[in-house]
């Protein structure tokens, strides 16, 4: 008896769904522009975000210069916001505050285009283009509308879009820290990533472990370098070190960063030594402008 019930159920909701689907296409065949209207906004009402979203997308056109467009219109963009198709209904909320700038619905367009570009940022691993407009569009809501309710929400998605570029800026440096070995150029890009993100995530929670492979790529940099450019190197290595056991005086990598700084303070006294070697041999080399001059007698 149970199992007749559910069944009788399930044809009856088959029966419904059918019925409403053969309604909507019926409605969208031969209604006009008012039921269509009409219809969306009670779609809208439901949450019926896909069958409103086709209702308003095909009646937009033919609303131009009356009420319902400015209403339709936003009304668009947030069944397409609700569907997850976030970078379609961030245009979407842009077109609708910058045609109907003066409306009520104008901020909040504006806001709801500035998270739904946060929602469609890709994974730090990816590239991040779209997480800076999405920064840039969220900041501009906070200058232009100063005492919105969502000034708080902005400003904390701000800071967490700073993070997925403080973990990709992170993982970039790493990254070439990770294949140094296969490259002297490897080394410098490695130092030069390291001192970027040091430059523009000063507070990162990341930047002691960099401090440290900073050291490391520097001295490593340096021990296959020409001749010529060992001293500099080795130097920097020293000045890295000292940079970072300052800052981070208490870290794990300090007894590794110490084997590099006292390898780079060896390799700075041979290079001295060798140098020192060479200005003597040098001077043995010139000639005396004290000795008196070669006499010679003439045949």
């Amino acid at each position: 008896m149970r199992n007749r019930r559910f069944f009788a159920l399930v044809v009856g909701l088959l029966v419904l769904g059918l019925s409403s689907c053969s309604d909507f296409a019926k409605l969208q065949k031969s209604g006009t522009d008012d039921q269509k209207y009409k219809a969306a906004l009670k779609y809208f009402e439901k949450k019926d975000w896909y069958r409103a979203g086709l209702l308003f997308e095909e009646i937009i056109p033919k609303l131009k210069g009356s009420s319902e467009q400015e209403i339709s219109q936003f009304n668009y963009a947030y069944t397409q916001y609700n569907q997850g198709l976030y970078e379609p209904a961030a245009q979407l909320f842009k077109r609708f505050y910058e045609t109907f700038a003066r409306s009520e619905s104008a901020p909040e367009a504006m806001y709801l285009y500035a998270l739904s570009l946060y929602k469609a940022t890709p994974g730090f691993n990816l590239d991040q283009s779209n997480t800076i407009t999405a920064m840039s569009a969220l900041q501009d809501f906070v200058n232009t509308n100063p005492d919105s309710e969502h000034v708080k929400d902005c400003t904390d998605l701000i800071l967490n879009l700073r993070k997925k570029l403080e973990r990709k800026a992170y993982e970039r440096a790493k990254q070439y820290y990770k294949v140094s070995g296969f490259s002297i150029a490897n080394y410098r890009s490695s130092v030069v990533a390291i001192n970027n993100f040091q430059r523009e995530f000063p507070d990162s929670e990341f930047n002691e472990e960099l401090a440290y492979l900073k050291v490391d790529a520097e001295y490593n940099l340096a021990m296959n370098s020409i001749a010529e450019k060992q001293k500099e190197r080795f130097q920097d290595a020293v000045a890295f070190y000292k940079a970072f056991q300052e800052k981070f005086p208490t870290s794990k990598y300090v007894k590794q960063a110490e084997k590099m700084f006292d390898g780079s303070k060896k390799e700075l006294d041979r290079i001295a030594k060798e140098e020192k070697a060479r200005e003597e041999l040098k001077k043995q080399l010139q000639p005396n402008p004290n000795a008196p001059a070669k006499v010679t007698s003439a045949n």
